[in-house]
């Protein structure tokens, strides 16, 4: 089974909020919430590094904004942005907001996923 990474944005999803957020990244970045948005997508499309970044992982990888975080996993009450191991329909955090929030580049980012998510879930593998 191939491993899953999910993604959650501190962000909602839909036209209205991705207006207001690509408003927010142009006039404000230094004040945007989701350093994971930050990071990895320029005011209005996915960063070429981290396309291939993500392109290259050995796992699934799923992108949830925060609205739909929490209707999935209604009952997994963690601070956002935040990275997710699922197994079996079950997911746990692998790189938690307060992680993701103190990187300051994509690479550094990077790193905490290949070191704290990847290296979970192999650990998790029969």
């Amino acid at each position: 089974m191939r491993r899953k990474l999910i993604f959650v944005y501190n962000a909602d999803s839909g036209l209205f909020n991705t207006l207001t957020d690509i408003a927010h990244k142009l006039f404000s970045p230094h004040s945007y919430p989701c350093t994971l948005c930050a990071l990895t997508h320029s005011p209005v499309a996915m960063r070429g590094a981290w396309k291939a970044f993500i392109a290259g992982l050995d796992a699934e990888c799923e992108f949830l904004h925060r609205d739909q975080f929490r209707t999935r996993y209604p009952t997994l009450e963690i601070p956002l942005p935040a990275v997710l191991y699922e197994n079996g329909g079950d997911a746990r955090l692998c790189l938690p907001a307060d992680s993701i929030n103190q990187c300051q580049e994509i690479g550094a980012l990077e790193q905490l996923i290949v070191d704290h998510c990847l290296a979970v879930s192999a650990s998790d593998r029969p």
